[in-house]
C-alpha cells in the first residue's frame, strides 16, 4: 500500500511511520509513505497557504490551489488515481468497516486540514473523501490522519504477528471484544474465571460471546440495535 500525507508538519509523521505496528509494516515493506508539505506549493513570497474568509468571519481558510496543486503533482504520471481523503470533522464517521474497506485500497492520499478548514473548491475540484474521527475538533488534521493510518494499516496481511488477531476485536464483528486474562491466575483476590482454564474451547468460544454481548449491551447498546438492524436489511 502506498500512503502519501499532504501536510504543514510532516515531522510530526516521521517518529509515527518508523514506531510499533506502522513501523514494522514500513520496514516489511508493505507500506511506502511520503508527506508533502503543501506549503512548498504555495506561490508568493511569504509561502501563505490560508486567507481570511469572504463574508467576514473568525479564523483563517486553507487556500485550495496550494493543495491541489500538491495533489497534482503527486499524481502526475501515474496511471491509477488514489482515494483522496480530507481528515475534516465534517465528514463520515470513521469506522472499523470503513477500515477495512480501506485496506484494501492500493493508494491512499490523506490532506490534513488546519484553521477554519478548506477552501470548498478543493471538494469540486478533486474527487474526495471527507472523513472524520469523531465529533470533537483538533488543532489540525494530523491526529486524524494518524489514527486512520493506523487502523488501516494493522489490517493488512502481515502487519500483526497473526493475522488472526484482529478478529475478535471490539467493533470487528459488531460488537465490544470480550475480557481478556493473562498471568498471574490470581491478583489482589481477583481470579481468571475457570472456564478460561478448563481446555474446553467450545464452552470458551461460548463464554467469550456471551460476555462480548453483556459488555456491549452495558456500554454500547447502540452497536447492537446496528447489528440487528444489518441483519434484518440483509
Amino acid at each position: 500500500m502506498r500512503i502519501d500525507v499532504l501536510t504543514l508538519f510532516p515531522a510530526l509523521f516521521e517518529p509515527f511511520f518508523s514506531t510499533s505496528i506502522v513501523g514494522r509494516a514500513v520496514a516489511n515493506k508493505l507500506v511506502a509513505w511520503r508527506c508533502v508539505n503543501f506549503r512548498d506549493f504555495a506561490t508568493d513570497v511569504h509561502r501563505s497557504v490560508d486567507d481570511r474568509p469572504f463574508g467576514g468571519g473568525p479564523g483563517m481558510v486553507l487556500m485550495c490551489p496550494p493543495i491541489i496543486d500538491a495533489l497534482e503533482s503527486l499524481e502526475a504520471g501515474e496511471k491509477a488515481e488514489p482515494v483522496r481523503i480530507l481528515l475534516t470533522p465534517q465528514g463520515e464517521p470513521f469506522t472499523q468497516e470503513m477500515a477495512a474497506e480501506l485496506s484494501r485500497q492500493p493508494w491512499l492520499v490523506l490532506v490534513c486540514g488546519h484553521y477554519e478548514g478548506f477552501d470548498e473548491r478543493v471538494r469540486s475540484v478533486k474527487k474526495v473523501r471527507e472523513i472524520s474521527v469523531g465529533d470533537y475538533i483538533l488543532s489540525g488534521g494530523e491526529p486524524a490522519a494518524a489514527v486512520l493510518i493506523d487502523a488501516v494499516v494493522r489490517l493488512l496481511p502481515g502487519a500483526l504477528g497473526h493475522d488472526e488477531s484482529c478478529l475478535d476485536e471490539s467493533f470487528s464483528n459488531g460488537a465490544l471484544e470480550y475480557p481478556q486474562y493473562t498471568k498471574p491466575r490470581e491478583y489482589r483476590g481477583l481470579s481468571v474465571p475457570d472456564v478460561l482454564l478448563s481446555g474446553d474451547h467450545g464452552r470458551i468460544a461460548a463464554w467469550r460471546k456471551e460476555q462480548a454481548l453483556l459488555r456491549t449491551r452495558r456500554r454500547r447498546p447502540d452497536l447492537l440495535r446496528r447489528v440487528a438492524r444489518c441483519s434484518r436489511d440483509g
